[in-house]
Parts: C-alpha cells; sequence; structure tokens
C-alpha cells in the first residue's frame, strides 16, 4: 500500500532526501510511498510560518522518516519535526545515512526503529519498517483493515 511519508532531515542532507525520495521509482528497492515533505527550503525567515508549512506536511501523512546524517542529532528543527509527528500519531522510522551519525535523543526515546542506508538488507527493509511503525501508533491500531467483506461495490 503506498503511503504518505514526511522526510525530516537537516539542509546539509538534502541530497540524500531526494535520492530517498527517488528510491521509490526502482523497481528493485522495496519501498512505495508518496513524499509529503520540503525538498526545497521553505522562502521564509519566519520561525511560525515555516513551523506551519512543516505541520501541514506532517499532518497529510501516515508516517515520518527521519534521515539521520552527521548532525541531525544537533538539529531543533529535527526534534521540533518528531515531536509534532508523535502529537499527530504518525510512525517514525529513522535512517542512519551516515554511518558515524548519532541518533537523535528523542528518535531513542520514542523508540523508533532504526535502519541503515548503506545496509542492503535494511534498504530492502524500508517499506515494512514504515508499516510497523504505523502498526505500532495508536491510530494505526485502531485503522480498519480492507478485507473483501469491507471492500465491497
Amino acid at each position: 500500500m503506498t503511503r504518505r511519508v514526511f522526510i525530516s532531515y537537516q539542509h546539509a542532507d538534502q541530497m540524500k532526501a531526494r535520492g530517498l525520495n527517488l528510491m521509490t521509482y526502482n523497481k528493485n528497492v522495496n519501498i512505495d510511498f508518496t513524499g509529503r515533505h520540503l525538498l526545497d527550503p521553505v522562502k521564509s525567515h519566519d520561525p511560525n510560518y515555516i513551523s506551519r508549512k512543516i505541520k501541514e506536511k506532517i499532518t497529510g501523512s501516515s508516517a515520518t522518516i527521519v534521515l539521520i546524517g552527521k548532525n541531525t542529532a544537533d538539529s531543533d528543527w529535527i526534534d521540533k519535526e518528531i515531536q509534532w509527528s508523535k502529537d499527530q500519531g504518525k510512525g517514525i522510522i529513522g535512517i542512519r545515512i551516515d554511518p558515524k551519525a548519532p541518533v537523535p535523543e528523542s528518535l531513542t526515546e520514542y523508540g523508533a526503529e532504526i535502519l541503515n542506508w548503506y545496509e542492503p538488507a535494511d534498504v530492502n527493509q524500508f517499506d515494512d519498517a514504515i508499516e510497523r511503525a504505523i502498526a505500532a501508533t495508536r491510530r494505526g491500531r485502531s485503522m480498519l483493515t480492507n478485507t473483501m467483506s469491507t471492500c465491497t461495490r
């Protein structure tokens, strides 16, 4: 099932965020999502406006993927995006894009699954990890599952 996913990343990791988004077009990679993200920066210096735009994208998603780069753990914006995702009951996973990058404390506290961008076995788990994260949320557990009896015309 195609999910809407918000991609949380630091500006320095923008090209990796674009790369993750492009992976959805690769038939050899098990990942299927529609990105709800800000791959281009918000053209404003007003933190309230930027926050509102990010929250809009999170609201329209089922899950949040946090790309974990070298300085992600030090980013106040990433912590805010994780908190806003938690507040909205979204599933959250982390994808480490730098082997030495520390995991943000807020992801650890949330109990988010962390996968590695550079491990082929993990890359093939991206899609399943998104589903597991959604299922682990209260909202995900209460969602109806389509079956033949609930999906007839």
